[in-house]
């Protein structure tokens, strides 16, 4: 008996439509046009009646959902069935807008990919399969003809000029760039053109050599390194609604206009359909001309003739009848943490129901989510005597949303939501982010993204005000030549004198490494240095000494663990592996890297103390989860300690839900348990029979005993109390401690304090994040309804933050007022536990629409669904509040949205009005700790060095603190820190700036040295030299003998001055040479080939580097004569000055390489 061949061969996918009577006469009535009823057909069966219709026939499908969470359902569902059947017809997906049609703001980049995805295909020749809404019918889009012409195919050795490229370009709406990061953008830089079509997985970097095509390559948006090379790409329009607006003058279309006359559109649920399009219709405002009505949509598909089949559950008896349907009949939909003993059961009873389809001749198939699911039902089936006698299960992986059966043709479908009662789950779809593997977050401050008016440090001068940039004239340019110049940094520091003008320092692009943006700990501002002042000093002194008391602590803690023993847990077990491979989602590096870390730890002889530091939902539950069922597996038991009650409820959730396939006892102690329940959960710690315990603070209580704990997992350490923390401290010397906060910790000190503190970073977001759109209002009736209505409308639920629980009823009945249709909670903290257990599991289980609370909605809480927050008298909040509370949406793949409410005609205070700003300034993934920064004790630097270091990062600056934290770890640990020698360079036959190539040339007047301030070194035959004679009459020095060339990053090579700055700094702070040739690897690849001047400029940063390795800090090329420094004397070869005897730049810096080598 093979399920999988009987069922899934595509020469017999037409079972369906031929082997049985009402597929026959399905198969006879799609002959005609128009709406086709057909009745019996449950929502588990709209993917596969789709997949089926289009093998069978061959002809388009369009399949119509309700909202935008049904048709990801759909639209998952269908890849698997497609797959299943062989069809080689890729399934589509045409989202709405999302969007309110009166808002001045663009669509999604990934949404409007999506679309002009389907309209691409569509002019192709393999028509897809499309899921759809009536929302996004009723939104115009490009003629079929437009897109036809504004579609272009490139291909290597095509010839075209770059110039028209970017002008054909631009016609199509690409927006020109200094660097392309996004959807729809364009740069041009020489003969290269980046360009982000919105069709293909990455940007396409196209190389031209003159006007022929050379290259074309993918790079990644965020490091711009090229990934892989192509043969061909083609470009589709750069954008939809852009191009709309500039054709507003032509008649627009909808996507039946694209549509093929012979589709067949299946609408799934008429009614509910109706209903979506007519509330469409309602929020379309007055003279739009971005929308068709419903009724006229209908209208034109009668016109055109196209076949609707209208499925719906219950058959009329005029109607059509195909009995598909779901499997909740034999396996009931549970609660969403149900009792394990009732899901074994369950469970137990439906493999029974699987073995009695076996035995009755049903063709069976089970589909899997993945390898470590099909691994646990195998054993299962075992487990339960069925395989002796049945054989083995058909068992294939896929993902669907449910099962289904098909009596009259005797098939069955199992999906693992059958198997495992998953049937809460949403399975993600995969958004066209590809890169989320490359996407980091902003953990690491761009210390060269300045702003006029921004607080800079410079690393001798101390802290000053940034004013711009300025081209300045060179020091020793004769005066009158106005093209000697230099491009420089200027800084304004504090007069010395009050009835002085500001004195501001000029600082040359080349050393743009000495000066990095201002980040302190308060919301002061800094005190400004002066000029050759001796405070900065002090202030630095302090500060390094600060770091080093800091860092021996750290270390001695450290050196304190590594003498403790603990418990080694052994190696992963197979039930280990399993459940790891059962997790529903595609791991982020970052997590796989974390969960290695903690489970190495686990495994090693010392207790565990990590860190782990991540931004909101960047996945630390899962590294939790893994470690707690690694110590389950190992019969140690696990605590794992939350700050809140609500938080407490969704972890044990959380794990519940993760971990009910396995037996392991989980318990809940938070006020939401009875004493009852708590007195058993307590007893059951004692005698080992719960095997993880979840709670509150109420677990470090001394009633509370554990028979043997092995792993103490702590979320949001930071916001436990002193005495808690204390308590914390004792345990770290006994068991297992992990460690989660959300506050993110910033990349340099992550760096700075490797060595002294085991911690992981989280910085990648899961790949269907999109950030939060942030919307800032005042407080208006109509836009709350509106915002409501939108995301109920898709299916989602909404938050609404009111955080006055004296008030907050009279505002449960203002939202019944405006949203009449709204099912609404209420929950604070001031209610019985019982209570608000309710409210939060009924807000959770989707049985209501809005929740109406306090702030006990901010930590952790994670429901997918809700993705709408509204926050009533934002002002009233502090920064790192807001945005705490605005991560509680964005937690899945829609679009989620954060209204800021303000009272009405208020003036908002200054603090408040920055607050406000940031917020909805730093809407990127993972800007959290930008905000922690700018609202600050900087939140994470502050909780995990403690407040006393809180000053000197204000007094230095957060770089220069971390990088003197650095240096204190390293020294202390007994590493060799050579302190880097700055090195001097003066080359007269090298220009820094182009003016210098035309304008007069500077040399330092020669000093005489005597013989014995030289060190000697081995002379070598191929060097010539000169003597030097202190003696001898003074003669006119020889000219130089080598032309003036450049060693500078010319403007047409990089234009932007920020990008400019950046490559400076970045070869000034190189400190291997390997180094300086990834630069010039990577400036290959994103701005073309290296010009002269900066193949000259890379060299004398590779000399730095071999002479700083060498203990120079001087080299001066003068007159063809080459002079060394070393510890204060000239370096020279058997008493005498080395020359340099090469007639060109290139070639003599070459010479000068093979001396430092030679030292």
């Amino acid at each position: 008996m093979s399920g999988k061949a009987s069922i899934f061969d595509p020469a017999a996918a037409g079972d369906l439509l031929t082997a049985t009577p009402s597929g026959r006469a399905l198969g006879a009535a799609l002959g005609a046009c128009g709406a086709l009823p057909c009745g019996g057909v449950e929502a588990a069966g709209w993917a596969p009646l789709a997949a089926l219709l289009r093998v069978q026939t061959g002809r388009p499908i369009l399949l119509l959902a309700a909202n935008l969470k049904l048709q990801e359902q759909l639209q998952q569902d269908l890849e698997t069935w497609l797959k299943l059947l062989g069809a080689n017809s890729p399934a589509k997906f045409f989202p709405d807008w999302e969007v309110l049609p009166h808002e001045d703001k663009l669509p999604h980049a990934d949404c409007i990919s999506e679309r002009l995805e389907v309209l691409q295909a569509l002019a192709g020749e393999i028509p897809p399969v499309i899921t759809s809404t009536p929302a996004a019918l009723m939104q115009c889009t490009l003629p079929p003809a437009e897109v036809r012409q504004r579609i272009r195919t490139l291909r290597l050795g095509d010839r075209l000029d770059p110039l028209d490229l970017v002008e054909w370009l631009e016609e199509q709406a690409f927006e020109p760039e200094a660097q392309v990061t996004a959807r729809g953008e364009l740069s041009l830089r020489g003969g290269i053109v980046d360009v982000f079509p919105f069709t293909t997985p990455w940007p396409v970097r196209c190389e031209f050599f003159g006007d022929e095509l050379e290259s074309l390559r993918y790079f990644n948006p965020h490091s711009q390194m090229s990934r892989e090379k192509i043969d061909a790409v083609t470009l589709s329009p750069g954008g939809e609604v852009g191009l709309l607006k500039r054709l507003r003058d032509n008649p627009h279309a909808t996507l039946l206009e694209h549509l093929p006359a012979e589709t067949i559109v299946l609408s799934c649920d008429p009614d509910a359909i109706e209903e979506a399009g007519a509330q469409k219709v309602m929020e379309i405002p007055p003279g739009d001309g971005f929308h068709v009505e419903w009724t006229t949509l209908l209208a034109r598909m009668e016109e055109r003739g196209l076949t609707r089949l209208e499925l719906s559950e219950l058959a009329d008896e005029d109607s059509l009848t195909l009995e598909l349907n779901s499997l909740e009949a034999f396996r009931p939909m549970g609660a969403r943490v149900p009792d394990p003993q009732v899901v074994e059961a369950q469970r137990r009873e439906f493999f029974a129901q699987l073995h009695r389809w076996l035995r009755q001749e049903h063709r069976l198939l089970v589909l899997c989510n993945n390898e470590g699911e099909q691994q646990r039902l195998e054993e299962l089936w075992v487990e339960y005597g069925f395989a002796a006698e049945a054989g083995p299960l058909p068992i294939a992986l896929g993902t669907l949303s449910r099962g289904l059966i098909f009596p009259e043709g005797q098939w069955v479908v199992v999906s693992d939501a059958e198997i495992f009662g998953r049937y809460k789950v949403q399975r993600p779809r995969r958004l066209k982010s590809r890169h989320g593997a490359a996407m980091k977050s902003a953990f690491d401050i761009n210390f060269t993204e300045l702003e006029e008016g921004d607080y800079v440090v410079h690393v001798q001068h101390g802290i000053g005000r940034y004013l711009g940039m300025k081209i300045m004239p060179l020091s020793g340019a004769k005066e009158g030549q106005d093209n000697s110049a230099h491009e420089c940094i200027v800084i304004e520091f504090a007069a010395g004198d009050p009835n002085n003008p500001p004195p501001k320092l000029y600082v040359p692009v080349s050393e743009a490494h000495l000066v990095s943006k201002y980040i302190g700990t308060g919301k002061a501002a800094p005190q400004l240095n002066t000029l050759g002042g001796k405070r900065w000093e002090k202030t630095k002194e302090k500060a390094r000494q600060a770091v080093r008391d800091l860092a021996a602590e750290m270390l001695r803690i450290q050196a304190v663990r590594e003498a403790e023993q603990g418990h080694a847990f052994g190696p992963d077990t197979t039930w280990q592996r399993e459940f790891e491979a059962s997790f529903l989602y595609e791991e982020t590096p970052d997590q796989a890297r974390c969960i290695t870390e903690a489970k190495g730890d686990m495994e090693g002889t010392r207790p565990m103390d990590r860190l782990v530091c991540g931004d909101v939902g960047f996945g630390k539950t899962e590294v939790a989860i893994r470690a707690a069922f690694k110590a389950v597996m190992a019969g140690k038991q696990v605590a794992v300690l939350v700050p809140t009650t609500v938080l407490a409820q969704q972890h044990f959730n959380t794990f519940a839900e993760r971990m009910i396939d396995y037996p392991v006892r989980i318990e809940l102690l938070s006020r939401f348990r009875t004493k009852r329940q708590q007195a058993a959960a307590v007893e059951g710690l004692v005698n080992g029979a719960v095997d993880i315990v979840i709670g509150t603070h109420r677990l470090i209580q001394p009633d509370v005993k554990f028979k043997d704990l092995g792993l103490v997992i702590i979320d949001e350490e930071q916001r436990f109390g002193v005495a808690h923390k204390e308590r914390f401290k004792m345990l770290r010397t006994h068991v297992d401690v992990l460690t989660l906060s959300a506050t993110p910790i910033p990349r340099t000190l992550y760096l700075a304090l490797t060595g002294a503190r085991d911690m992981s970073t989280i910085e990648t977001a899961p790949q269907d994040r999109l950030p939060v759109e942030t919307i800032v209002v005042e407080y208006n009736e109509a836009l709350i309804g509106r915002a409501i209505r939108r995301e109920l409308h898709r299916g989602g639920q909404v938050f609404f933050l009111h955080n006055r629980v004296g008030t907050i009823h009279t505002m449960e009945q203002k939202l019944a007022g405006i949203v009449p249709e709204a099912r609404i909670e209420v929950g604070h903290g001031q209610m019985k536990s019982d209570e608000l257990e309710t409210v939060m599991n009924r807000f959770i289980n989707g049985e209501a629409d809005v929740l109406l609370s306090t702030t006990i909605i901010e930590s952790g809480i994670d429901i997918p669904n809700a993705n709408t927050i509204i926050i009533d008298r934002a002002d009233r909040f502090g920064l790192s509040d807001l945005y705490q509370l605005r991560g509680r949406v964005g937690r899945y793949k829609h679009q989620a949205y954060a209204y800021i409410l303000l009272p009405r005609h208020a003036a908002l205070l200054a603090d408040a009005r920055k607050r406000i700003s940031a917020i909805k300034q730093y809407s990127s993934l993972g800007s959290g700790f930008k905000i922690a920064m700018r609202d600050l004790e900087i939140r994470g630097a502050g909780n995990l060095l403690g407040p006393e270091q809180s000053g000197h990062i204000t007094a230095v600056g957060f770089e220069l603190y971390c990088q003197l934290l650095k240096q204190s770890v390293a020294q202390l640990k007994g590493e060799q820190v050579r302190p880097r020698i700055e090195v001097e360079t003066h080359f007269d036959f090298l220009a820094l700036s182009p003016e210098q190539e035309t304008g007069p040339r500077v040399v330092p007047t020669a000093q005489p040295r005597r013989k014995e301030d030289t060190i000697a070194v081995p002379r070598e035959e191929s060097w010539e030299w000169v003597e030097y004679d202190e003696d001898a009459p003074t003669v006119a020095e020889p000219e130089n003998t080598c032309p003036i060339e450049p060693a500078y990053i010319p403007m047409d090579y990089i234009s932007e001055s920020p990008q400019r700055i950046d490559v400076y700094r970045r070869l000034a702070q190189s400190n291997a040479r390997e180094t300086v040739a990834e630069l010039g690897e990577e400036l290959r690849d994103r701005f073309g080939p290296l010009p002269r001047a900066m193949e000259h400029l890379l060299a004398v940063a590779e000399l730095k580097v071999l002479a700083s390795a060498k203990g120079v800090d001087s080299i001066v090329a003068d007159r063809d004569r080459l002079k060394l420094r070393r510890e204060g004397d000239y370096i020279a070869l058997g008493g005498k000055f080395p020359r340099l005897t090469k007639k060109r730049a290139r070639a003599r810096l070459k010479e000068v390489k093979k001396l430092l080598l030679a030292l």
